[in-house]
């Protein structure tokens, strides 16, 4: 007999992918250039693949291991990262198909159904351990929804640019994340003894960061082509490399020892990626990608340090990645440059480039009712770096309303909250090899470490 906890998943899933199917048969079809006797050319497989694949493996790959850090939560760390990111995927497609009014599929369609389960998967670390996989499709299912809205509002109506979405995915997805964190907030978590790493799974975590890292430059220049596309691909490159080399220079320098913390490396390495995000197409010069790198390393390490036991402690909000510190704060870092950026721009320094990047900023020709033409002015540089940090704004209280809200939905009682014991641990939901599985007498009690033995201290063989 299939236990009523598992039932409590298995038929909203099967009923949802069944309805996914259904809308599928109904409305969606290829796009243009993969229909039988095509005759549109040419077709976008050979140059954005390449880009997709990339991304791809960030997604399922990238996430999925850098989460594996939890030493009892490593099987649902990174399966049901891809069982998430496959559901938000199928859903991500129908809705921007119902918010364009174009319902077809293609190899683009592929790229943007990945960054919106990034933006999931991101909300995910915040609540990682502390959710049942119900509850996070029902997060997945409303987050998909506004975070769509937030980027269509911003795009086709702030007319904003974020080309690597560090507003609209990682901002997003970070402050949605921690506000369903704060409402789901359980004091359980605290006196938790499972909330730790072992030598072998910060191993495997790093396999996630690495990933990461190497095709961060795809995420920021997939989705655009030409000179932006490589800027953005030199932009990130470049802020990587400064980010990940002052990582680890803060991360020694705040150690009382003066050694390196692996939860800096695992993540703040990263950070450069995430700030340079909605800048990387924009002509921003070398110097200035690596500038906003080496800022994004330290205040993401600081933040690991200090920031993200002063939210669970004074404003109860646990963040069990420290996505504010990968994604939230060097997201909004990323927004002001490119406010900063679209303030500084003009004509002369940019060139044509500074119209396809903010197509508001062209002047127009508009035909009157009387058949006389008008010219439209377009924005100034000022005006538009306001609507650049008019779309921040708009994105952080999108993202925290409707994670508050979301919050709230999944405190419902029948949903699968994991409780006590349950909390930080695979073996509620897999059949788990006991061989290498930490055994509960292994760990800490009652939230305090055991006095260690020589043999314990010693770091086990792989």
């Amino acid at each position: 007999m299939v236990a009523k906890a598992s039932l409590r998943l298995i038929i909203p899933l099967a009923i949802i992918q069944i309805v996914f199917l259904v809308i599928f048969g109904i409305k969606i079809q290829y796009h243009e250039t993969a229909r039988p006797l095509n005759t549109v050319s040419p077709t976008p497989v050979g140059s954005m693949y390449p880009m997709f694949q990339d991304v791809h493996v960030m997604i399922f790959i990238g996430f999925g291991f850098l989460m594996t850090f939890l030493k009892r939560y490593g099987y649902s760390a990174v399966s049901i990262n891809l069982l998430v990111a496959a559901f938000t995927a199928q859903w991500a497609i129908i809705i921007r198909s119902a918010i364009s009014g174009n319902w077809e599929v293609g190899v683009a369609e592929m790229l943007t159904a990945d960054f919106a389960a990034a933006t999931i998967l991101i909300s995910f670390g915040a609540v990682l351990g502390k959710t049942g996989p119900l509850q996070l499709l029902i997060m997945a299912f409303i987050e998909v929804v506004l975070a769509q809205v937030n980027e269509h509002i911003g795009y086709h109506i702030l007319h904003t640019a974020d080309v690597g979405e560090s507003m609209f995915i990682h901002a997003f997805g970070a402050y949605f994340g921690l506000a369903v964190a704060r409402v789901l907030y359980n004091e359980d978590v605290e006196k938790s003894s499972k909330e730790s790493t072992v030598y072998h799974s910060d191993l495997f975590s790093m396999i996630g960061t690495v990933f990461l890292w190497l095709y961060w430059p795809s995420f920021n220049g997939g989705a655009v082509e030409g000179d932006q596309q490589h800027r953005a691909v030199i932009n990130t490159y470049l802020s990587l490399l400064t980010c990940a080399v002052c990582t680890f220079i803060v991360s020694s320098l705040i150690d009382k020892r003066g050694k390196f913390e692996m939860v800096h490396i695992q993540n703040a390495t990263l950070a450069g990626g995430v700030a340079v995000g909605t800048s990387a197409h924009m002509p921003i010069q070398p110097w200035g990608a690596m500038l906003l790198g080496a800022i994004a390393g330290v205040i993401s390490t600081l933040g690991y340090k200090f920031l993200t036991p002063a939210l669970s402690s004074k404003l109860k909000i646990h963040d069990t990645c420290g996505v504010n510190n990968l994604h939230g704060m060097p997201g909004i870092l990323a927004a002001l440059a490119g406010a900063v950026a679209a303030a500084l721009s003009s004509k002369e320094t940019w060139g044509n480039s500074l119209y396809s990047i903010f197509s508001a900023m062209e002047s127009k020709n508009m035909t009157t009712a009387a058949n006389t033409t008008e010219v439209i002015m377009g924005r100034s540089a000022m005006e538009q770096g306001g609507y650049q940090m008019a779309a921040l704004c708009l994105t952080l209280a999108i993202a925290i309303v409707g994670g508050i809200i979301t919050g709230f939905i999944l405190r419902i009682p029948f949903l699968d909250s994991p409780k006590g014991d349950l909390l930080f641990d695979d073996q509620e939901l897999w059949n788990v090899a006991e061989d290498g599985f930490p055994a509960s007498d292994d760990l800490p009690l009652n939230g305090k470490p055991k006095e260690k033995s020589l043999d314990d201290t010693q770091i086990p063989m792989l």
